[in-house]
C-alpha cells in the first residue's frame, strides 16, 4: 500500500499474506484510518516507490480505526512541469497535478471520442495527453483501478470533460517516440540507415546495474532468462572449503583432465594439449542489505588480482622447490588482499541459477557479457586442483 497521512508525509504499508483477510476488507482506497500497534522495517530497495525507505507493517494484534481527521485543502500541492522534471526517477513522494486534457488514448477531445472499454480492461490502462497552462504536454498514465474509475467517469458527464484533477503522481522519465527529437532522429535515420551497420553491439551493450537483493529476485520472477548484471559488492571472505583454480585446456579453457601420461581435452577431443591455471574462485561478498557467493572464473580474477592465475600458482611451486607436482596451492596473499575491497562484477545468470541447481553465481570480466559464455558449464568442478605435469 502507499499511505499519506496529514503532513503530506509518504510511505509505503505492507499487510502479510496471513493477515490480508483481517483488515483489508475494512480497508477502502482514500479513507482515512488510524492504525494502532504497527512495526518498522527497512524497505527492499527493489520494492520502494516512495522516498522513506521504511515500511508500515502490520503485526499481529494492530487496530485500524476510522479517522475523523480531515486533510486541510492547502495539503494539496499541484506541480507544473519544472518540478516535475527535476523529480523524475528519485522515488520521492507523491504529487499533485491539475491540467488540461489534449488527448484520451491518442484521441482527441471531442463529440467523436469513444472510449473502448473492452481494450481498457484488458491492457490496464489509459493515456492522457494533459498540459498545464502553456507548459510542456505530459503523458499521464492510468493503471488498474485508476484507468477504470476515469473511464466510468468520463463516460457518465454529459459534457466531454477538458479538466483534469489527479493526486499522487509519480513521475518518471522513459523514451517517447511522439516527441519531436525523436521523430526529426528518426527521419535522419531512415535515410542514413547505414550508420546502424556501424554499430558494434557486444561494444555498446552495458549491463544492468543491480544490488544483490535484484538479483535474486530477478532469478525468482517467472519467465527470468539468462542474462548478464552490474553489481557492485565488498569481498567479505575467499572460500578455502575448495580450490581457487582449475587446470584448464590452452585452447578453450574446459577442465582438462588426466590422461595415461598426457592432459586431455573432450571438448577439442584433443588427446594431448597444453594445461595452464584459470581462475575457479569462490567468493563470499554482501553489499548494504545481503549476502552472495560469487564464483571469480578466468580473466575475471585477473582483474581483481592483477595477476594471471598460472602466475600465483608458478610463483608458488618457484617458493617450495621442495613441494611434489601434486601438491594444493593454497590461496594466495594477492587474492586474501582483496578482502575489505569494494569492487563493481560483472554477473552471469546463468541457466543452473535458474533452475534452481546453484546460488552460486559466475562473475567474468566486461567483454564477456556481450557474449554467449558457455565455461561455467563446460565440466569445470570444484575440489582438490593439482599443478599441471605438462605444458
Amino acid at each position: 500500500m502507499i499511505l499519506i497521512d496529514e503532513q503530506g508525509t509518504v510511505i509505503q504499508g505492507f499487510i502479510p499474506p496471513s493477515r490480508i483477510d483481517t483488515y483489508l476488507p475494512h480497508m477502502i482506497a482514500g479513507s482515512l484510518y488510524r492504525l494502532i500497534k504497527f512495526y518498522e522495517s527497512k524497505s527492499k530497495t527493489v520494492y520502494r516507490v516512495s522516498k522513506q525507505d521504511v515500511t508500515i507493517f502490520f503485526s499481529w494484534n494492530s487496530v485500524l480505526e476510522n479517522c475523523p481527521v480531515q486533510f486541510l485543502e492547502d495539503r494539496f500541492r499541484f506541480y507544473g512541469y519544472e518540478e516535475f522534471e527535476s523529480a523524475c526517477d528519485l522515488k520521492g513522494d507523491l504529487y499533485d497535478y491539475i491540467g488540461h486534457i489534449k488527448l484520451v488514448n491518442e484521441q482527441a477531445l471531442g463529440d467523436g471520442l469513444v472510449l473502448d472499454e473492452v481494450e481498457i480492461a484488458s491492457s490496464r490502462r489509459i493515456l492522457v495527453h494533459v498540459q498545464t497552462h502553456d507548459g510542456p504536454v505530459m503523458k499521464l498514465y492510468l493503471w488498474d483501478t485508476a484507468a477504470t474509475d476515469f473511464c466510468l467517469k468520463f463516460k457518465a458527464q454529459e459534457n466531454t470533460p477538458s479538466v483534469i484533477l489527479v493526486t499522487t503522481v509519480n513521475p518518471k522519465r522513459f523514451g517517447d517516440l511522439d516527441v519531436q527529437p525523436t521523430k526529426d532522429y528518426l527521419a535522419w535515420l531512415g535515410s542514413n540507415s547505414e550508420v546502424s551497420n556501424m554499430i558494434n553491439t557486444d561494444i555498446v551493450t552495458k549491463a544492468e546495474t543491480v544490488t544483490i537483493g535484484e538479483l535474486f529476485t530477478y532469478i525468482k520472477q517467472e519467465g527470468a532468462k539468462v542474462a548478464w548484471f552490474e553489481c557492485t559488492a565488498t569481498i567479505d571472505d575467499i572460500g578455502h572449503g575448495s580450490a581457487w583454480y582449475y587446470i584448464a585446456c590452452g585452447g578453450c579453457k574446459t577442465k582438462a583432465t588426466k590422461g595415461p601420461t598426457t592432459l586431455m581435452c573432450k571438448k577439442c577431443g584433443k588427446a594431448e594439449v597444453a594445461g595452464v591455471a584459470e581462475y575457479l574462485t569462490n567468493l563470499s561478498v554482501y553489499d548494504n542489505n545481503d549476502h552472495a557467493r560469487f564464483v571469480l572464473l578466468c580473466d575475471a580474477g585477473r582483474d581483481l588480482t592483477g595477476k594471471l592465475a598460472s602466475e600465483l600458482v608458478e610463483s608458488y611451486f618457484e617458493a617450495n622447490e621442495s613441494v611434489g607436482d601434486d601438491a594444493v596451492v593454497p590461496v594466495p596473499q594477492a587474492l586474501i588482499d582483496t578482502i575489505g575491497q569494494t569492487r563493481k562484477f560483472v554477473v552471469n545468470v546463468s541457466k543452473h541459477n535458474l533452475e534452481s541447481k546453484t546460488q552460486a553465481l559466475t562473475v567474468q570480466r566486461d567483454d564477456a557479457a556481450g557474449v554467449t559464455v558457455k565455461r561455467s558449464s563446460d565440466g569445470i568442478e570444484s575440489g582438490e586442483t593439482k599443478r599441471a605435469k605438462c605444458g
